[in-house]
């Protein structure tokens, strides 16, 4: 009764999303999720996230582009909107270097990969989509397929899918105990007084990875970043913003870099929601999470709406945050790899972890339905191996 094919540890969008995947194969899922199904308290938490194609990195531009049949596919299930187009526009100082690329990088990967994009000086940029006060040596790029993901919608369509899937069991309120494995490579993962077994885990807990992979002795090395984020009143109906980023060397601790989307009217009509990419104080602990931004980081955002964007009432009406565990490596990039091979059984359990993915959602599901399945992907994720500088010296 409690034998599965595979278990997935982790009840947030990229669970779902490869439940969803594996349920293709009529394979016998179950997910565990240790609160309540589209809750608010994990990296699947609020109500929008930029779908973009610029990257410094040519394989990243090509993964996002080869995500977008999976969101097609994802969005022929549903009559729910899944996401606005509305472009992405990338803007600031050519050489800054910042956890999100560089915009000199990017244009350079748009352009090996042939993606069309247009390219802006400062002029252009206040002209045509209503910032003020840049200096005149910023540069930017407007790409067109941008959008602004309705991730509400995605994680509820996921959850939908899965939970009328007759080959996958969800069940909530079910923390991860304990994981072992047995001789004949059985993995049992127990919860409470019950203990689940299967040939094959796929762990993606989000901010609660360290918990969960310490079970198996890994330790990651990662920090936590408990997001702000502000919506600004829209005084101006005649304008909208499309999704953006302005690159900015960082003063001290203000990161100086800053991120926005358009009204939509899935996430509080009428106003504008824009964010530090930057955090002051890093947590050390999901425990120490709250649902209060940081007020430092909220007044700096204020600051530079008021100096830098027009159409939008500079005071924070409504506020939020978005909470998440990140590499402490540079890159912050994704881990997607097998155990390491100092878990027993370790090619039986696949990792999701850390860094932005909202843009991936149903393409990620795939590839670690893919590795589950078969130990390997069509998809380029040789970035993503998770290595030595991802782990604490313990």
């Amino acid at each position: 009764m409690n034998n599965y094919d595979v278990i997935i540890v982790g009840g947030g969008s990229m669970g779902l999303s490869t439940a969803y995947q594996l349920s293709k194969e009529k394979v016998k899922t179950l997910v565990l999720e240790r609160f309540t199904f589209q809750n608010q308290l994990g990296s699947s938490a609020g109500f929008t996230r930029q779908f973009r194609i610029p990257y410094p990195e040519e394989y990243m531009v090509k993964l996002v582009v080869q995500s977008e049949p999976y969101w097609e596919d994802l969005q022929s299930q549903t009559k729910l909107e899944l996401m606005k187009k509305v472009g992405t526009l990338w803007f600031g100082d050519p050489d800054v270097q910042t956890t999100e690329g560089n915009i000199k990088l990017a244009e350079q990967a748009l352009t090996n990969q042939q993606i069309p994009y247009t390219k802006l000086n400062a002029t252009d940029i206040q002209n045509k989509y209503h910032f003020k006060n840049l200096p005149s040596t910023y540069e930017g790029l407007f790409q067109k397929d941008g959008a602004s993901i309705n991730l509400k919608n995605t994680v509820e369509t996921l959850h939908s899918l899965c939970a009328t899937s007759p080959f996958i069991s969800l069940k909530e309120h079910s923390k991860v105990d304990k994981i072992t494995s047995s001789a004949n490579q059985d993995i049992q993962v127990t919860v409470g007084n019950t203990t689940y077994t299967s040939k094959k885990l796929v762990l993606v807990p989000g901010p609660y990875v360290d918990e969960v992979t310490s079970l198996l002795r890994i330790y990651l090395n990662v920090t936590y970043w408990n997001m702000s984020s502000a919506y600004f009143k829209l005084t101006d109906p005649s304008i909208n913003y499309p999704t953006w980023f302005v690159f900015q060397p960082p003063k001290g601790k203000d990161g100086n870099e800053f991120y926005g989307f358009p009204a939509v009217d899935w996430d509080y009509p009428g106003y504008i929601r824009v964010a530090p990419d930057f955090v002051i104080n890093p947590l050390t602990d999901p425990s120490q999470r709250t649902s209060i931004p940081n007020k430092e980081e909220l007044a700096l955002t204020s600051e530079w709406v008021k100096n830098h964007m027009t159409g939008i009432d500079p005071r924070p009406y409504h506020t939020s945050t978005c909470f998440m565990a990140l590499s402490n490596n540079a890159s912050k990039e994704l881990i997607v790899d097998f155990a390491p091979s100092f878990v027993p059984n370790h090619q039986n359990i696949v990792l999701y972890a850390t860094g932005w993915a909202g843009k991936f959602i149903p393409l990620m599901g795939k590839i670690l339905s893919d590795l589950t399945l078969n130990q390997t992907t069509e998809y380029d994720i040789s970035h993503f191996k998770l290595t030595d500088k991802h782990l604490k010296n313990i």
